[in-house]
């Protein structure tokens, strides 16, 4: 997973906590998520009108 180990994934979990505090770790994730969903059935509907 590029060369990243869990070190380095607690390093900068805890960079991340202590930028955006515990509070705010959720809602960005779940923003992430939502734009990442947003982003493939996109790409997904894209595909499906090139095929018609």
């Amino acid at each position: 997973m590029f060369g990243i180990g869990w070190p380095e994934l607690v390093v900068i979990s805890l960079v991340g906590v202590a930028i955006f505090g515990a509070k705010r770790i959720p809602e960005i994730g779940r923003s992430v998520g939502q734009a990442l969903r947003g982003f493939q059935d996109e790409v997904k509907g894209n595909d499906d009108q090139k095929t018609d």
